[in-house]
């Protein structure tokens, strides 16, 4: 649906982006990271066909961003950081004067404000003026005008930048329903958010993509394998002879004890879990815990965007 190839652009002397690569499927959510500066916005701006870039090319739903500029537009909803809202009018008369300019048929035009004011929970401030809306509201504002029309594509700038937390979680069940429906790419500096809603990320650092996955495959990448901590009721030699059987097991350590139960740090090459479960089990031992240990993505994304180590 959305293949970007080569992207680079150049403010002046200043190199903005560097070859940003990746690839988005139909219907999917694609969570677009990085540190301020990093070049998301930039990304977001050339695919919007807000801007041109420097070299590379682009291809959002098969037509081409220099060839098929108007296309693009037609079938992408845009929400940059900063909604494009005229804070002196009326919601639905907003809503209204965007579905004009994004062509909707006039017959279709009061249906389609009536779906999207529905779609993003506007009914009760339909007639209000968008300037004395809380900051919530406006963001539903302005996700809902790039809903207009029913685009394809829809390309999301920090939807929930300033919002209360009550505020970030209706914003990100809205998003998560898009998915199927429409192919989103979503910027956030909420990590939570990101892997809550995202099926992959896209990590851009310094111009640049230092990685394109879903979160677990990032995980497994970063860390070289799978770890996992237990909690053994038994004597140590007896857990050694039961886990040695698992050629999979990388390390194994028996970190602490107290009361007779050790706590044990396990990295194998795979995910192991069923077998080292079964394992002691069968040797008579008594497993009181076993629990997997994994990147959140806010580790995967400080390996990949600072010097700092995680632990």
């Amino acid at each position: 649906m959305i293949d970007v190839k080569g992207l680079t652009r150049y403010y002046g002397e200043k190199r903005a982006i560097s070859d940003v690569t990746f690839h988005v499927n139909k219907g999917e959510i694609l969570g677009l990271l990085g540190p301020n500066a990093a070049g998301k916005t930039t990304t977001m701006r050339i695919l919007t066909c807000y801007m041109p870039p420097t070299s590379g090319s682009a291809t959002i739903g098969g037509f081409d961003i220099f060839e098929s500029s108007m296309d693009v537009r037609r079938i992408t909803g845009y929400l940059p950081e900063n909604p494009p809202l005229y804070t002196d009018m009326r919601v639905d008369d907003y809503l209204d004067f965007v579905a004009k300019l994004k062509g909707v048929e006039k017959d279709k035009q009061a249906s389609e404000i009536d779906r999207v004011i529905e779609k993003t929970s506007l009914g009760e401030v339909r007639k209000r003026i968008i300037g004395k809306l809380s900051k919530g509201y406006k963001q539903r504002v302005g996700l809902a005008q790039s809903l207009l029309n029913d685009p394809d594509i829809i390309i999301l700038d920090e939807p929930t930048v300033g919002l209360d937390p009550k505020q970030i979680i209706e914003i990100r069940d809205l998003i998560k329903n898009l998915r199927g429906e429409h192919t989103v790419i979503l910027s956030s500096h909420i990590l939570p958010e990101i892997e809550q809603t995202c099926e992959r990320v896209v990590i851009i650092n310094e111009g640049k993509v230092v990685a394109e996955d879903t979160v677990d495959n990032l995980t497994s990448r970063l860390k070289g394998g799978q770890r996992m901590t237990l909690l053994v009721e038994g004597n140590e030699e007896r857990v050694r002879k039961s886990l040695q059987p698992i050629t999979d097991i990388k390390t194994l350590n028996f970190e602490s004890q107290k009361d007779g139960i050790w706590q044990i740090s396990v990295e194998s090459e795979k995910d192991v879990r069923k077998e080292v479960a079964r394992q002691i089990v069968s040797a008579n031992l008594g497993l009181l815990e076993l629990s997997p240990d994994r990147f959140t993505l806010e580790d995967i994304f400080l390996q990949l965007t600072t010097k700092e180590e995680v632990a």
